[in-house]
């Protein structure tokens, strides 16, 4: 074991895609291919989906059950990578995507295509707990920020083609045909990474606490209840949910996350917290990008294509920006870039739903959004490596995972608890998505001030004992 760990701190120079590295590289890029293809094409077809199955009202749980069921499966496969090495979780994983691919793609209604999006994101969920673990005990320091970029890259093809190419064959074939398309590719991904995951074996050292799978079930249902309070009928059942909510997930989530994680203590809790905080910015806008596009503007959804493809292009410039310049710069500054570039791309998509701006707008200021995102989401990732000890990777990456996908599913969530509650109450659809572009400006700012209490760069040593105080 010794030996194997000097060949993956040296030897930087053969690269990522040498031959002892290739499959582990190209099953993770592959993996990465499918979640990006999978997310971008439903935020495309989704008001077709909607129209067709009739369920504006649950709009926002289509993307608010995948983020729900990626936060129980982060939580169960940082567990089991710890335990017994990546392999196995890694396989759970993109089975239950595959599986629930297919429940979306026969979907008769649009609380089963909510399910099948529960099903694939407890596969999704356990593909970013199993990348981290694997690039950090398959991958030397050296190479991880280069790992990370080209993890982003994945999304470039799916960016530029995945789009423009389910709008075409959702309106040619059906929009059922987007997700059953999509299982080959999972067998594929799934043949490449698990002989490279599977020989990095169990590690060394068995971490001395754990996550509970309850408490993942509990943030995940108490999330869930304060994503449909807004919604609810009267202000009483409103609070109410609200309340129960709180009662339920806040305590779970305290126990599942780092120590100050919720107050922004400096260091890893507050790297973590700032994700969660990223993340609602971006996708809680993102979410409604096609919706203000189409429904609200009247645009076409070859239109709506073409802006989700810019900002996923501008994603992917903006993280090789901060993959060649971090090691001369300060990894919170590419965080407090990329959030006020993302807060000026939701300023200017607020304005876009006034009448006569041009579509031309909103295709300039998300692709701006995607390049904040880009200069920002990997730092993040790079500072919780660098302050955890190996044998806890499986259960900080869980962490950062969780407040990732929580942080969608609340953005996303809350932001469709408005449009459900503009169609009970008769408002203007524009008045709903302006709220959940409001939400998430929101979350920008707060993900601002978090940033003052990040580490300072991302050039911190490997992590020894101090990283055990603070990750459980």
């Amino acid at each position: 074991m010794e030996a194997v760990g000097d060949q993956r701190t040296s030897g930087v120079g053969r690269g990522l895609w040498a031959l002892e590295r290739r499959a582990l590289t190209a099953g993770l890029v592959l993996t990465t291919t499918f979640i990006a293809t999978e997310a971008l094409v439903v935020i495309t077809i989704m008001p077709q989906v909607a129209r067709e199955l009739g369920g504006l009202t649950l709009y926002g749980w289509v993307f608010s059950a995948f983020m729900l069921g990626s936060l129980v499966g982060t939580v169960a496969a940082g567990r089991e990578a710890d335990r017994t090495g990546p392999a196995r979780p890694y396989l759970a994983g993109v089975l239950a995507f595959g599986a629930g691919l297919a429940v979306a793609g026969v979907a008769p209604s649009m609380g089963v295509l909510v399910v099948g999006r529960f099903m694939q994101g407890l596969g999704a969920g356990a593909v970013p707990a199993t990348a981290y673990v694997a690039i950090v005990r398959g991958l030397p320091e050296g190479l991880r920020a280069r790992m990370m970029a080209v993890l982003s890259t994945a999304w470039v093809v799916p960016g530029v083609l995945g789009p423009v190419l389910s709008a075409q064959i959702a309106r040619s074939l059906g929009w059922r045909v987007v997700f059953l398309g999509l299982i080959p590719l999972v067998g594929v991904a799934a043949g490449l990474a698990m002989p490279a995951l599977a020989r990095l074996g169990p590690p060394a050292a068995q971490p001395a606490g754990e996550h509970r799978l309850s408490d993942a079930a509990l943030t995940a249902i108490g999330a869930g209840l304060l994503i449909e309070a807004p919604a609810a009928r009267t202000p009483l059942l409103a609070a109410a949910l609200a309340l129960a909510g709180l009662a339920v997930g806040l305590p779970a989530l305290r126990r599942l996350l780092p120590a100050g994680t919720l107050s922004a203590r400096h260091g890893l809790p507050a790297t973590i917290l700032s994700r969660g905080l990223l993340t609602y910015a971006f996708f809680g806008a993102d979410a409604f990008i096609t919706l203000a596009i189409t429904t609200v503007r009247h645009h076409s959804i070859t239109v709506a294509s073409v802006v989700i493809t810019g900002s996923t292009l501008t994603w992917t410039a903006g993280a090789w920006v901060q993959a060649r310049l971090n090691s001369s710069r300060e990894g919170r500054l590419f965080i407090r870039a990329g959030l006020v570039l993302i807060l000026g791309g939701i300023a200017g998509m607020v304005v876009f739903l006034q009448p006569g701006i041009s579509a031309a707008s909103a295709l300039l200021v998300w692709s701006v959004a995607g390049f904040g995102m880009g200069l920002a989401f990997a730092p993040t990732s790079l500072l919780m490596l660098q302050q955890v000890a190996p044998a806890r990777t499986g259960q900080a990456s869980a962490s950062l995972n969780l407040l990732d996908v929580l942080g969608t599913a609340l953005g996303t969530g809350l932001g469709g608890a408005a449009i459900a509650l503009a169609s009970n109450q008769g408002w203007a659809l524009s008045t709903a998505v302006r709220i959940a572009f409001a939400l998430a400006g929101a979350a920008a700012l707060a993900a601002l001030f978090v940033t003052r209490r990040l580490p300072l760069s991302l050039a911190i040593s490997p992590a020894g004992p101090a990283a055990d105080r603070v990750i459980r």
